[in-house]
């Protein structure tokens, strides 16, 4: 369901299906802004992106990338949409007051580059008190034929992360994909937005997206993470390696209210990242 304000209806629609539509999310010079960051990013110019492949011509650079990680490292754009206020308030409404960020994947997918396979974020990064959110900015319309994202609706309310298995299939790059849970794709609805929109939705919802075979254009996407600032966050490594323990992970941006766990400080541990093609895995 689309929304244009936050309200009660908003809420019970985002408990009930485990997603909802905010239009509008960003303006459109934020929009326009995250595209110079996209460049920038595949070009070079805002820092080394580890695992970034090498242009074969100044032309095709962001058709060489499917996502970056960790964009709000170096892109004050980037950082700044992980405060947009309109999802900000969205947050809090669905969340809590309290609300902190870690992990931000700006998605460039030219035509041809494949989707996810279906998955949960929960499974990925798991959350204490399972309040793990995406908001996920279209920075271009997404359109079933570009590779918008697909949910199950309802899927997140057992609160149930699923098994999780190898796959080959080559519309996807993950190698890994959740199944035997008790829906088919025939429940699944496309989720097509207009570019600004957000598609904030629940940890546990299961969700995928297809290959991008439009004849031309991106389909370029912000997807930030966020949870409750009042519980841990058991992540037990970053990309590069480093061991930050198995009981909180303090590479955050507070995003909303107060930081119960302030007086653990910060880190800085994350830096940005190409996520590989398939044959190199993934790890998200």
């Amino acid at each position: 369901m689309h929304f244009t304000e936050v309200n009660d209806e908003l809420v019970e629609s985002f408990r009930r299906d485990g997603f909802v539509v905010l239009d509008q999310a960003l303006p459109a010079e934020q929009v326009s802004e995250l595209h110079l960051t996209a460049e920038q990013l595949c070009r070079g110019e805002l820092g080394a992106v580890e695992g970034a492949p090498a242009p074969e011509s100044t032309d095709d650079v962001l058709r060489r990338f499917l996502c970056i990680h960790h964009p709000h490292k170096v892109s004050d754009a980037a950082r700044a949409a992980l405060h947009a206020p309109r999802v900000v308030e969205t947050l809090t409404a669905v969340i809590g007051p309290n609300v902190k960020a870690m992990q931000s994947m700006l998605f460039i997918k030219p035509e041809g580059k494949p989707g996810q396979a279906w998955h949960q974020d929960e499974f990925f990064i798991p959350t204490r008190d399972r309040s793990l959110t995406a908001a996920w900015i279209a920075l271009d319309d997404a359109t079933v034929e570009n590779g918008c994202l697909w949910v199950l609706p309802g899927s997140h309310r057992r609160g149930v992360l699923y098994p999780d298995r190898e796959q080959d299939d080559l519309r996807f790059d993950c190698t890994v994909e959740a199944f035997d849970f008790p829906y088919s794709d025939d429940d699944a609805i496309p989720v097509e937005v207009p570019a600004g929109s957000a598609v904030i939705f629940n940890g546990y919802l299961l969700h995928r997206s297809l290959p991008n075979t439009g004849r031309h254009g991106l389909r370029r996407a912000l997807a930030n993470h966020y949870m409750s600032a009042e519980s841990l966050l058991p992540w037990q490594t970053v990309p590069d390696g480093i061991h930050v323990g198995k009981h909180d992970y303090r590479d955050i941006v507070m995003v909303a209210g107060t930081d119960p766990y302030a007086y653990k400080g910060i880190d800085d541990l994350a830096r940005p990242h190409s996520r590989p093609d398939k044959d190199g895995g993934c790890d998200r």
